[in-house]
């Protein structure tokens, strides 16, 4: 979970510094921008490929800069997760992976961002 936390991590700092090459989407992109950071780098072995959300929901709902969808490549094939900022309950505000909020929730409770339940 550090992991998958730390990239997203990475990726949003980079990207509000403006360190990040920005690309044109193809879809929702009606101007044809190069808006959309896009990171590339490698963690404990997994290639990885992070860029901000941008589907018709994400648009819709205002959150083109707050999910981050990760492409992990451990070379046995590619594995997508979206990580957003919990709106609700005892995550919200941290940031967590969908799907897999337990997980984010003993991370935070592990490093002693959350108490424990």
């Amino acid at each position: 979970m550090a992991e998958l936390l730390g990239v997203d991590q990475e990726y949003r700092d980079n990207a509000a510094a403006g360190r990040l090459r920005r690309i044109a989407p193809r879809r929702l992109n009606p101007g044809g921008k190069a808006w959309l950071p896009v990171l590339h780098t490698r963690r404990e072995g997994a290639e990885y490929t992070a860029l901000f959300s941008n589907t018709a929901r994400a648009h819709r709902l205002g959150k083109t800069h707050d999910w981050v969808v990760l492409y992990r490549d451990q070379g046995g094939g590619e594995r997508a997760y979206t990580v957003v900022t919990a709106t609700q309950g005892r995550l919200r505000g941290l940031r967590v992976v969908r799907g897999r909020e337990a997980e984010c929730q003993r991370h935070y409770e592990t490093a002693g961002v959350l108490g424990r339940a």
